[in-house]
């Protein structure tokens, strides 16, 4: 069901006493964090900290525009809105950001939703900080040119408001998620790979626990609570059957806020959070949001009947009835989307 969470480095002490101390501390956190989302191992679970400040960053990024990432050896096609040859910088995330200044108005589509940077100096040559910045036909299906080693590019996607928002269609009602493409490419892509597909077989919830008496009904810690168990939040796979899954690498990961949709280690493992929980510090994959209008869908699948499991000596909560999903193109526009 989960995979254990990147392990956390220990950290070095200068006097065996507090090297000691740290070490059962560290213990500690590491067994309960690789223990929650796991049943093996599953997604999270919380041990220490405080929900008083939020920050929104993992490693220097987070899912609220201030990502600014691509994947490599990928060139993406598409209509050009600035010619790379006269268009230069020294960097992805120059180029990246300079998509993103065409995408910040308030009014109409965005005027790039792509870019494609040339970086690599020994095989870029000449077209050595080109970045070219593009409009694509569909931005949920972008036009590929190239991919692989061969390709000297590197791209990503901009998703501006009211785009890049998918729908998780379950019985019980659809999730419409907002995607962070500049956060989390790899993650999207997989994403945007998913709807292409017709069906979904083994792509299910399994696991659901709400906010119990740790966090209220805005997803803020309650004072003096525990952190669970429950853990606010419902688990789920998405690797349909047929369709193997490649681990997707670990990519921003800002703190984890209700309405949260992560990876539980490298996929295809994911949870929906139903709380704040900067208690988990930056352990997880953040690459979309929940729109808050829908969370009251995520909240009815944890109040569904569950049975009791114990997953390497942390209480659990499993669906008695593992809730079928899969992942659609939104047909819903929405302007004031995160």
């Amino acid at each position: 069901m989960g995979r254990r969470p990147i392990d956390p480095e220990s950290s070095r002490f200068p006097s065996l006493t507090i090297l000691l101390a740290g070490f059962f501390s560290f213990a500690a956190v590491y067994t309960i964090l690789s223990v929650v989302l796991n049943p093996n191992n599953s997604p999270p679970a919380p041990f220490h900290g405080s929900a008083a400040t939020l920050q929104s960053q993992g490693d220097g990024e987070g899912g609220d525009g201030g990502c600014c990432r691509g994947i490599e050896k990928l060139e993406l096609w598409g209509q050009a809105v600035k010619w790379g040859s006269e268009f230069k910088f020294n960097s992805s995330q120059e180029c990246c950001q300079a998509c993103k200044t065409l995408c910040s108005g308030n009014q109409g589509p965005c005027l790039c939703d792509s870019w494609v940077f040339c970086g690599d100096k020994e095989a870029c040559g000449p077209k050595f900080g080109e970045c070219w910045l593009k409009k694509q036909k569909d931005v949920l299906d972008p036009d590929r040119q190239g991919a692989g080693e061969t390709t000297m590019w590197t791209s990503g996607l901009v998703f501006g408001r009211g785009e890049g928002i998918v729908g998780l269609e379950t019985e019980y009602g659809t999730l419409h998620i907002k995607l962070f493409p500049d956060c989390a490419p790899r993650s999207v892509a997989y994403i945007l790979e998913l709807l292409t597909l017709r069906h979904c077989a083994g792509c299910q919830f399994y696991r659901a626990e709400g906010r119990g008496d740790s966090w209220d009904s805005e997803g803020n810690h309650i004072a003096n609570a525990a952190f669970g168990p429950p853990f606010a939040l419902v688990q789920g796979v998405v690797e349909a059957q047929g369709t193997p899954f490649k681990r997707v690498e670990k990519e921003a990961c800002p703190t984890v806020r209700r309405g949260s949709v992560a990876w539980v280690g490298s996929g295809p493992e994911f949870f929906i959070s139903l709380a704040h929980h900067p208690e988990w510090k930056h352990e997880y994959t953040v690459f979309g949001s929940v729109m808050p209008e829908d969370m009251g869908i995520a909240e009815k699948i944890a109040q569904l009947p569950t049975k009791p499991d114990v997953w390497n000596g942390i209480n659990v909560s499993v669906l008695q009835k593992p809730v079928p999903l899969m992942f659609r193109r939104s047909q819903i526009k929405r302007q004031g989307d995160l």
